[in-house]
């Protein structure tokens, strides 16, 4: 890329929007290629556990922690891949809109499903409904709002005491996922950098960052891209009714060739 022209092309003629398309494809067989070593780790790590449990009745505590270690950075790996996958196609520019058939509900289930073991080794609980029980289906970019929801149930999982809850709600023209924990709360101050580009309380502080910043950025922007919003709001500690809620709001869409309400 330092070698470009001023026609905006480097010594071989690829512009930069070729570079991205093949850094794309590139990255997407180097995620294909680690994520299925990565899913056979964790059902493995999930076979030792059961075998365990089932000769001995219980596990010794550092073995416990050592399997509790691998069940919680499986998903935090595949979410950073995921991250990594979003930001190179953010750098390419925006892309055309896209109008699937998305059933939120079901999207929401997968990503609580996908939770839960984590939760659960950490103490912690996710719950999730929708009104109307019967949500139905909405016209958006499925992918992005499954990666959206994903990052706000990872982040609300970590911080959370110990109660995840998730929300789907609609009015005539929009839907709202809310992912509400019951953590400390972030400080005023932070709010207003909590969706910067690499930000992180970390560093604020000058401290070692224990995460890339990037998941909180990516979501607003999917969010933008589709229409929509996402928002936060917290109360911090010591009020006793201390917790963090992001809303995404996301306009409800119409099938491909029908006008837009």
């Amino acid at each position: 890329m330092s070698a470009k022209g001023s026609a905006g092309s480097d010594a071989s003629g690829r512009t930069p929007e070729r570079w991205s398309e093949i850094t794309q494809q590139y990255f997407e067989v180097f995620h294909h290629d680690l994520g299925r070593p990565l899913s056979r780790i964790v059902g493995k790590e999930r076979e030792l556990r059961a075998a365990l449990e089932a000769r001995d009745g219980t596990i010794d505590p550092a073995v416990a922690g050592l399997l509790d270690e691998i069940e919680r950075q499986g998903p935090n790996f595949r979410l950073m891949m995921s991250n990594l996958q979003v930001l190179i196609q953010l750098e390419a520019g925006p892309a055309p809109g896209r109008d699937d058939a998305v059933e939120p509900a079901e999207v929401v289930r997968k990503i609580v499903e996908r939770y839960n073991a984590v939760a659960g080794e950490m103490g912690k609980q996710i719950t999730w409904w929708s009104e109307p029980a019967e949500f139905g289906i909405v016209y958006s970019d499925g992918s992005a709002i499954e990666h959206i929801v994903t990052n706000l149930v990872d982040n609300a999982v970590r911080f959370a005491d110990a109660q995840v809850e998730v929300k789907l709600t609609q009015n005539p023209t929009h839907f709202f996922v809310r992912v509400w924990d019951d953590g400390e709360g972030i400080p005023p101050h932070y709010l207003q950098h909590l969706f910067d580009r690499g930000w992180t309380p970390e560093a604020a502080r000058r401290d070692e960052k224990v995460s890339s910043g990037l998941g909180l950025f990516i979501a607003q922007t999917l969010a933008g891209r589709q229409r929509g919003e996402l928002t936060v709001e917290s109360v911090t500690v010591p009020d006793p009714d201390h917790h963090t809620g992001f809303l995404l709001s996301l306009p409800l869409g119409s099938p491909a060739g029908a006008p837009s309400a």
